[in-house]
């Protein structure tokens, strides 16, 4: 079921994407070489701990699980494309880094992901990640009223394949509000002008994921969670929870 929000509670849905943006923030300025993902996602602890907030990924298990996640933010790195599970590996020089947060406040969830470079970065690393948040950015700018959920999708995919990125199949966004998941999907590539006509008060989390490679296809690792790519290549991830309102989509885990 589609749940329609108000102004009010999305100005609530608002304060629990700012603790989000915080802690995304605070992975990254903490990555560096020789920092461990689990590092990491102590830091993203911490902030939830001062922000009085707490996480829908630690102890999360879907049904494809075979496991619940044990951490609170998932940190892939270079070919993961998500899910990755923080381990005591440190980062090396050059790695490219996912970290994909959630937070609950209030009663209300928020859900964003960036990708950066530890140490010195590739080019190529820089261009996927910069490709990945400008099929965000479409994404975004599709997110009017009056579109159409495909109207985001094509968005996504069209900046993706122009890249020439593979797109992993079968994954995109999702309705998000009082559960991180809710209804509806939000692929990341199909055709315009189809699925559920976009109304003042819904709220997506809209995330792109790019497969440098060029191919959909991945595998899953042992752990259960862990999507990589099946060539070896290197994947970006970049989400933001957005509002639709009539004025315009409205960000909400920006800082």
């Amino acid at each position: 079921m589609v749940k329609l929000k108000t102004e009010r509670e999305i100005d609530e849905m608002r304060a629990a994407g700012r603790v989000v943006a915080r802690a995304l923030a605070a992975v990254r300025e903490a990555a560096d070489v020789g920092v461990s993902p689990l590092d990491l996602d102590r830091v993203a602890r911490g902030v939830l701990r001062e922000a009085g907030a707490t996480s829908p990924f630690l102890g999360y298990r879907p049904k494809f699980a075979p496991v619940p996640f044990p951490a609170s933010v998932c940190l892939s790195v270079n070919d993961a494309i998500v899910h990755g599970i923080p381990g005591e590996h440190p980062l090396q020089d050059g790695d490219l880094v996912s970290a994909d947060f959630g937070a609950l406040l209030g009663g209300w969830a928020g859900d964003a992901a960036i990708s950066f470079t530890v140490g010195r970065a590739r080019p190529a690393d820089l261009r996927l990640i910069e490709t990945s948040e400008a099929a965000l950015a479409a994404g975004i700018a599709a997110a009017v009223p009056g579109n159409r959920i495909g109207d985001i999708a094509h968005a996504i995919g069209a900046t993706c394949r122009a890249a020439g990125y593979g797109v992993p199949d079968g994954f995109g966004g999702h309705g998000i509000g009082r559960s991180m998941h809710e209804d509806p999907g939000v692929p990341n590539e199909g055709p315009p002008g189809r699925g559920m006509t976009l109304r003042p008060g819904l709220v997506l989390a809209i995330e792109p994921m790019l497969i440098a490679g060029g191919t959909d296809d991945y595998t899953c690792d042992a752990d259960g969670w862990t999507l990589r790519t099946v060539d070896g290549s290197r994947a970006a991830h970049s989400e933001h929870t957005v509002a639709i309102t009539a004025d315009g989509p409205r960000i909400l885990t920006a800082l």
